[in-house]
């Protein structure tokens, strides 16, 4: 019988905290977490992973904006960028707790979206370090950037499209049908688009693709059997930081929709689990990375199933 599939979307704060050093070191110890969290269930599952990219591709971008010889790459180049440089560490650090005739790959993977998508007027997607007010002032001033608040921070924003297609399907699909584990559509992807005067001409978008939505997009198209967002926070919660705060432990997609989740945090997490569920009629669940093996269990995090698979 053909193993299940699971798809795994690491947040980018979980391969790299909010108080961590913006350091290849740094990156290298939480990945190095992350893969003795995720190898015990490369051998018992079809095994995808997918992850963030935001604090990756924010620096990338300042790195590059620095150096004024030449013009900076585009967002689409940095996201390809991440993806190799994320996928490389998730590969060598799970490789090495694997049997070594485990194989492992990554695609690098590009997602569609469309160049009129109404987030290009509406910049939400948080990327790269947090500042304090004044000098997100100056770096707007100078650089021409979109900032918000995060927290007690102010962050870069991007726009972030709904991803539409997923380029490299086919392959990754062969991949698991070779008992590969698979690394794709890191960051979301690399957003691309065809220009609009009917060549079929692919080109790059400056934008971000929410982790969250591109990895739903992949699960439900390989059929996945679980959706899992890992990250840093145990479920969701509802009245978040306030005495009354609850954990949501299994729910269905009709009761997550009566309530209202942060956009620049557990909202698309909990629209993309939603989505999954209505479309498949599978599980979706979001909880901590430490918690993977009960989560995929049933066991923790918060479980969006639909009403006649509540426990």
């Amino acid at each position: 019988m053909a193993k299940p599939t699971v798809v795994v979307a690491l947040g980018g704060n979980a391969l790299l905290r909010r108080s961590d050093p913006m350091t290849a070191e740094a990156q290298r110890v939480n990945v190095k977490i992350a893969a003795r969290a995720l190898a015990p269930l490369a051998e018992q599952y079809n095994l995808v992973l997918a992850h963030g990219n935001g604090p990756q591709v924010g620096l990338l971008a300042l790195q590059a904006a620095a150096y004024s010889d030449a013009e900076p790459f585009p967002l689409d180049v940095l996201g390809a960028q991440t993806q190799g440089m994320i996928a490389y560490m998730v590969e060598q650090e799970l490789g090495n707790l694997l049997p070594f005739e485990k194989p492992l790959a990554t695609v690098l993977t590009m997602v569609e979206v469309d160049p009129l998508d109404p987030a290009f007027d509406d910049p939400t997607k948080f990327v790269g370090p947090g500042y304090v007010k004044g000098d997100a002032d100056r770096l707007a001033e100078k650089k021409g950037w979109s900032f918000k608040q995060d927290g007690e921070k102010w962050r870069r924003v991007v726009a972030s499209p709904e991803p539409k297609r997923i380029f490299e399907l086919r392959p990754i699909k062969w991949l698991l049908e070779h008992d590969v584990v698979v690394i794709c559509a890191g960051g979301g992807g690399i957003p691309t688009g065809y220009l609009p005067d009917g060549t079929r001409t692919l080109v790059g978008i400056e934008a971000v693709i929410d982790k969250d939505f591109a990895s739903e997009l992949l699960a439900r198209e390989l059929g996945a059997d679980l959706f899992v967002m890992a990250t840093d926070a145990e479920g969701v919660y509802l009245d978040w930081r306030t005495p009354q705060q609850r954990l949501l432990g299994y729910v269905t997609p009709e009761e997550l929709g009566k309530y209202e989740f942060a956009t620049g945090s557990m909202g698309p997490k909990v629209e993309a689990a939603v989505r999954f569920v209505r479309e498949t009629g599978n599980r979706a669940a979001i909880g901590r990375l430490e918690d993977i093996e009960l989560i995929v269990n049933g066991e923790a995090g918060t479980n969006v199933v639909p009403a006649g698979k509540l426990p």
